[in-house]
């Protein structure tokens, strides 16, 4: 019967009336939650972590294969009579709040959970508006606070991840990336087959009463979205919404609201926004230009209008009428007084310069589904290079060379790479100390386990896969990953954090092999990681490890020096916003001990709303922990100003002004097309607040945003921001931005690290500048790392010395032989190496690298 179609139709768990009714059972309604996995053994598993107070909502959005994943296990309400006999059964005997046992079903193993009216007392109060019903899809993060509305989903992305992950013989497949591509694609056109064959009356499928069937055309519309056929798509829901009003009226709203994202959509794809953003692709963009074709625009206005007429107070609606209009070159004065979001709400408190996309004038051509990027020179001839990677499972990674000219050219294939497919995330570093960066794929993350690949750089502008030579072949569903020289023996040694099992720490064995010690270290535990990073933040010598977890809490393992380390996240006062996301440390206010960020994954349109509006939030916020210096942190965020609520994803920091204080853009998003919320351009003030610059800045793009890195690209002193935009299917591609920096006239200086006893990369090394100018005598601090946990920025550190910068010196601590050096009297505005126990600094040439062709 395919997994797909069994996920929808009358043998689903979710409540389609999967069985007759009959008078004698028992009557009422009710809601509950429901985890179902494949196994007995991850059932026990799943089990022992809820009884010993996992988040419910955490492990349903994470390992569930049911389609309640994406609402965190959420069913109903529903009539008990419409139940399977097994959950009724189950359900009966249960108190409120209770767990069951686990109960077998006929895709796997179930743990339900009964809700009291509505409100989880163990996970959160859920949304109990219409768009729960079933023929829809709510994108809900684990772990949310009470009275988040979750973002509606139009993608069809959902319904690919559950079936990818009960496809028999997955796992054999995800050790071959080509067969899994393969895998991948046959299984997206099987479901579209069994849907046409339902609608059609052929074989075991066909839907038994009108209920079944209007959810059928919901599901091929999604299916249609999902490649981005948006007219065969709009087909599908007029089809859906023409069978609900006559059998189901409380679920015509929510299929209104699809067809107007599915039209808003479709316009964005007709005129080219994916491909050639521009200004048309930011947050408010230039009032009053819109779309060239505005049809479909106005059509998805009129759809919005409809749901507001009848629901006004919907403020995800209220939001897309909104960017509606804003592609349609009417906003602001066009939109309804009672439904508009005010210019004034998204005007920028500081001007840092206008950032102008120079992707495409600088050979940075590349349209890409979600995926992460890094910048840096792996080929050593001085200019920056761009590696991305992508979410499709048969996509290659990209490799642009910088020329002499400045102009970059794509070269994966003549370096080996063009047969590495897929990755949400890639990270550098130089594990075997060779002096050549090399690159970590990781895979598998939302999806289904598959492989990591490790690329070592043969120095002669090629890679080779040395993935199983290695050691580093197991199968995970992983995004989050750290290179860190964990026992300071000279090797990096790298931290994954996966979705699907324990953390994984792959000790480097300096013979190019590596062994998994996290049980033995300690850091082994399981959680949905989405983000991980190291740093000393004790100063004791030693890094520590942090992990962001999407649901419960983080983890942060401070480092005994003997080869283990203790969890102290809730102790140490850095327990994570809930539903964790990207991650970095990094030292915001110089003073010498680094600090903590963790984005906060909320995907509700309704609270991005909320904040621009001022209404109150119902998410969890943004975190930032300030470092006490006695092994603990504070949180900071209101006293900053990010306690706010956004759908964080891609993220980094890097320095815009080079006043010597770090800033933080934000790329967000979730899979739904509707989730058009804009990336966030946060600068830091004197590391005492973040002031919010995306609209004057002109970095707001809408679309979905994933690897992010700052680098200094044309030589000229600022960093620029690249952005690896897409989203998770193959209807949301997005071309890639690079902002270029307007520049601000103040002083920098750069300075690449080479260790001899320390790892070639210096990764973990700490530098410290002390600089007189105009804010007068102080220090600025930095870590060598590639920055936050999703994109990654050179190595080589980019430090901003602020206005009339004068009297430079220069100290370095190097982790493994525990030495300092020290340099005064460096000159400023100048890239400069540094080989750890040299004398000197040494300056390096970078002539000016145009982001543009010249005339």
């Amino acid at each position: 019967m395919g997994v797909l179609a069994a996920a929808l139709f009358v043998a689903s768990l979710s409540p389609l009336r999967s069985e007759p009714q009959d008078a004698a059972q028992p009557q009422g309604t009710l809601l509950f939650r429901l985890i179902v996995v494949e196994s007995a053994d991850a059932a026990d598993r799943l089990h022992g972590q809820l009884m010993a107070g996992a988040n419910f909502v955490a492990l349903a959005h994470a390992v569930s294969v049911d389609p309640s994943a994406s609402t965190g296990g959420l069913v109903g309400p529903v009539a008990m009579a419409d139940l399977r006999g097994e959950l009724r059964t189950v359900l009966q005997g249960l108190a409120v709040g209770e767990l069951s046992g686990i109960v077998p079903v006929p895709r796997g193993f179930a743990i339900l959970k009964l809700v009291p009216g509505g409100v989880d007392p163990i996970a959160a109060p859920a949304p109990t508006d219409a768009r729960l019903a079933p023929m829809g899809s709510v994108t809900s993060p684990p772990g949310v606070s009470g009275g988040v509305k979750y973002a509606f989903d139009v993608s069809g992305y959902t319904d690919t991840v559950l079936s990818l992950r009960n496809v028999p013989g997955r796992l054999d497949a995800a050790a071959s990336l080509p067969t899994f591509c393969q895998l991948r694609r046959d299984l997206i056109a099987s479901a579209q087959e069994l849907v046409v064959k339902a609608l059609a009356g052929d074989g075991n499928l066909v839907p038994s009463n009108q209920v079944d069937r209007a959810q059928t055309y919901f599901l091929k519309a999604q299916l249609h979205a999902f490649e981005g056929q948006m007219d065969l798509a709009i087909e599908a829901f007029e089809q859906a919404g023409r069978i609900a009003e006559v059998e189901t009226p409380d679920q015509v709203l929510q299929i209104t609201q699809a067809l107007g994202i599915a039209h808003l959509h479709k316009a964005e794809m007709e005129n080219g926004v994916f491909h050639a953003p521009g200004e048309q692709c930011l947050l408010l963009g230039r009032p009053g230009r819109g779309l060239a074709n505005t049809a479909d625009v106005v059509t998805a206005i009129g759809h919005f209008m409809e749901y507001l007429d009848e629901k006004p107070d919907e403020l995800e609606v209220r939001w897309l009428l909104n960017v509606a209009h804003m592609f349609a070159g009417t906003y602001p004065d066009r939109v309804p007084p009672a439904y508009l979001i005010p210019p004034e709400a998204f005007t920028s408190a500081e001007d840092p310069g206008r950032f102008v996309d120079v992707a495409a004038q600088s050979g940075l051509v590349s349209v890409s589904r979600a995926g992460g990027v890094i910048v840096d020179d792996f080929d050593n001839d001085g200019r920056l290079d761009v590696v991305t990677s992508s979410l499709d499972s048969c996509a290659p990674m990209r490799l642009f060379r910088r020329g002499p000219d400045g102009l970059f050219a794509e070269q994966a294939s003549t370096a080996g790479l063009g047969e590495q497919l897929g990755g949400l995330n890639i990270v550098q570093t130089d594990y075997n100390n060779d002096g050549h960066l090399d690159i970590l794929v990781l895979r598998g993350a939302w999806e289904s386990p598959q492989r990591k690949s490790l690329l070592r750089n043969n120095g002669d502008g090629t890679f080779t896969d040395v993935t199983v030579a290695s050691g580093l072949a197991t199968l995970t569903g992983t995004q989050a990953a750290v290179w860190v020289d964990v026992d300071n023996d000279g090797w990096l040694d790298l931290f994954v954090g996966n979705e699907t099992g324990p953390a994984q720490l792959f000790h480097n064995n300096g013979d190019g092999t590596f062994v998994d010690v996290a049980d033995r270290a300690g850091v082994n535990r399981t959680g949905f990681n989405k983000g991980v990073t190291a740093a000393d933040y004790d100063n004791d010598g030693w890094p520590d490890l942090y992990v962001s977890n999407l649901g419960g809490g983080n983890f942060l393992y401070r480092n005994d020096g003997d080869g283990t380390f203790t969890e102290l996240g809730t102790g140490a006062r850095a327990p994570g916003p809930g539903q964790g996301f990207p991650t970095w440390f990094f030292d915001y206010d110089n003073d010498g001990y680094p600090d903590l960020f963790v984005g906060s994954s909320v995907a509700s349109i309704d609270e991005v709303a909320r904040a621009y509006l001022k209404l109150p939030r119902n998410g969890t916020t943004l975190k930032l922990y300030r470092n006490l210096r006695d092994g603990s942190f504070e949180d900071v965020t209101r006293q900053v100003g990010l306690d706010t609520v956004l759908m964080v994803m891609g993220a980094n920091f890097g320095d815009i002004d080079n006043d010597g204080f770090l800033d933080i853009y934000l790329g967000t998003g979730n899979p739904s097309y509707g989730s058009l919320t804009g990336s966030r351009l946060l600068r830091n003030k004197d590391g005492a607040a973040f002031v919010d610059v995306t609209s004057a800045s002109g970095t707001g793009e809408l679309h979905k945003g994933h690897g992010v890195a700052f680098a200094d690209l044309d030589h000229d002193g600022d960093e620029e921001i690249v952005f690896e935009v897409g989203g998770a299917t193959p209807g949301d591609a997005h071309a890639l931005r690079l902002f270029e920096n307007p520049g601000h006239g103040h002083d920098w200086v750069t300075l690449k690290l080479a260790g001899v006893k320390t790892n070639r990369a210096a990764i973990g090394a700490r530098i410290t500048v002390t600089v007189d100018g105009a804010a007068g005598r102080r220090s600025i601090h930095r870590t060598v790392t590639s920055g936050g946990s999703f994109g990654a920025s050179p190595l080589a550190q980019h430090i901003g010395l602020g206005a009339d910068a004068r009297n430079v010196e220069v100290d370095i601590w190097w982790p493994t032989s525990n030495t300092r050096q020290r340099f005064t009297a460096v000159g400023t505005n100048q890239h400069l190496e540094v080989t750890e126990f040299a004398d000197t600094v040494r300056p390096v040439q970078r002539p000016p690298l145009p982001l543009r062709p010249s005339n």
